[in-house]
């Protein structure tokens, strides 16, 4: 009889665990999580930090090379060897530490650490969130993604336009925490863009999660949101790829569609706007644009049908025009050249 060890270990392990006392198995947890091969990932302000060497967590405690997290947080460092003491100063703020010891000081005022600093393979490592939060940042430790964030945050510059949940990661799925609703009026800082779909932001009340990037919730913007909406509208249009046209057809189902049904579905299902019905209507909306500053996800618009505006798109960039009008086409393709170009009417910016 051949023993498959590989099923037996995980199964041993399992069992081992199952008798060990509540005290022991949270060392044994810590254990785990000190040698996780997988070390954090560090954003300072949104930007990845790149430390030279890797992080490491004992105890729930992350500690960081020294220099990194302070010069990397405006902090000047100075570095005694012989004592092992760490000077630093940022503002009206003065850090000391001496690395082994469990007490540090700020403005000669003692502070506890949970895990002394130490030197390995010739860096000295320092605890993450005693560091920063000293120097008067924010931090937040996000389990699911085993990512880090500080923040050093003192403007708001994001005013909240609908009230809209601060959750403890980017999604709202049931795993999703809410921490709070940020109502209308509040403003909040953006940390970073997560994707297409979220937010990193921080309150006011000094709190880091997740908010919904989608325009109708807040006055933020940036090239870079834009871009990323743009594809995934025009990725999730594309789907719709030969759906046969249908003229009036419902805006409730997606088993026909005619233009402006289809763009009704596409902006609300990408991106929360609730456009009306009918594209005469459509084209009252957002900031009208030339055609020569067109950018991919404005509304193109065309004359039809003996009408002024008849007919709607998306415009693709490439000079390509996503939309539908065609009961042997359907939901396809046109360059906007020829025949569009001459019906043209008007151009819109939605987001």
């Amino acid at each position: 009889m051949i023993i498959n060890k590989s099923i037996i270990r995980p199964a041993a392990i399992l069992i081992a665990l199952l008798l060990l006392t509540p005290a022991t198995l949270s060392n044994a947890m810590n254990t785990v999580e000190t040698i996780n091969p997988e070390p954090p990932i560090i954003y300072i302000d949104g930007q990845r930090l790149q430390p030279k060497v890797d992080p490491i967590i004992i105890n729930g405690n992350t500690l960081v090379p020294m220099r990194d997290i302070f010069e990397e947080q405006g902090a000047e460092l100075e570095w005694n060897a012989p004592s092992r003491k760490v000077t630093a100063t940022k503002d009206d703020i003065s850090f000391t530490y001496i690395i082994g010891q469990t007490k540090a000081y700020k403005n000669n005022q003692p502070l506890s650490l949970s895990v002394p600093g130490q030197i390995v393979d010739g860096y000295t490592l320092v605890p993450l969130r005693l560091v920063s939060e000293t120097l008067g940042n924010v931090v937040k430790w996000h389990p699911k993604s085993r990512t880090i964030s500080i923040s050093s945050a003192k403007q708001f510059e994001t005013s909240v336009d609908y009230g809209i949940n601060l959750r403890d990661n980017p999604s709202s799925g049931s795993n999703s925490l809410v921490y709070r609703l940020i109502p209308k009026g509040e403003r909040v800082h953006v940390i970073r863009e997560i994707d297409a779909n979220w937010l990193e932001v921080q309150t006011k009340d000094m709190v880091i999660g997740f908010i919904s990037a989608k325009p109708m919730y807040t006055d933020y913007s940036s090239p870079s949101l834009v871009n990323r909406q743009a594809d995934e509208l025009i990725a999730y249009g594309e789907t719709f790829a030969g759906t046969p046209y249908e003229f009036g057809a419902s805006p409730n189902q997606t088993d026909t569609f005619d233009c402006s049904s289809f763009v009704k579905h596409v902006f609300k299902h990408v991106l929360g706007m609730d456009l009306p019905r009918v594209s005469y209507n459509q084209a009252g909306e957002g900031q009208e644009i030339s055609k020569e500053d067109l950018r991919k996800g404005d509304l193109v618009f065309f004359s039809a049908r003996g009408l002024d505006i008849g007919h709607v798109g998306i415009y693709a960039g490439n000079n390509q025009i996503l939309h539908t009008f065609s009961k042997e086409k359907g939901v396809h393709y046109s360059s906007f050249d020829g025949q569009l170009k001459e019906r043209f009417d008007t151009a819109r910016r939605l987001f």
